[in-house]
């Protein structure tokens, strides 16, 4: 796994887990995990996150991820997690196996988060196959995962 997404792993477990209000208080708790890098970076992975910012009567305004209110949404990443076996690669073709039942909704939510990495997915019973954009390398597709389901980290 990428150096980018271990930090955006990061920034995603943080804003899921505390109220961050600014970008400098983002770097100090990323900094305090041995992250250290710019402003600059910081802005482009929350732009590629799709963090935006809510009224907090606390702090003002703080950070949440897209969806970050829908509870569903972990039980769904924790379902996909456990129905996921393996991911193999040919012709520059993903194919995901599943136990059996759980291919339609590991699909589903790959699609919902629509990765720039995935142009789609067709899910039958127990395999996907994933449809990669051109010019995306295995370790991209299998990073984009690990955005999508953050479970499936120590699986792939």
């Amino acid at each position: 796994m990428g150096n980018r997404t271990e930090r955006l792993l990061a920034i995603k477990s943080i804003i899921a887990t505390r109220k961050v209000s600014s970008q400098e208080e983002l770097l100090s708790l990323l900094d305090k995990k041995g992250m250290n890098y710019t402003q600059a970076t910081l802005s482009r992975d929350l732009k590629f996150l799709k963090v935006n910012k809510i009224s907090d009567p606390e702090k003002g305004y703080i950070y949440e991820l897209p969806d970050q209110h829908l509870i569903s949404n972990e039980i769904a990443e924790t379902y996909a997690a456990q129905g996921f076996i393996s991911i193999q690669f040919a012709n520059k073709l993903g194919v995901i196996k599943t136990l059996p039942g759980y291919a339609n909704s590991i699909a589903s939510l790959i699609d919902k988060a629509n990765p720039f990495e995935i142009l789609g997915t067709i899910a039958g019973d127990d395999t996907i196959l994933l449809i990669p954009q051109e010019d995306v390398t295995e370790k991209d597709i299998i990073n984009s995962l690990i955005l999508t389901i953050p479970e499936l980290k120590n699986k792939i």
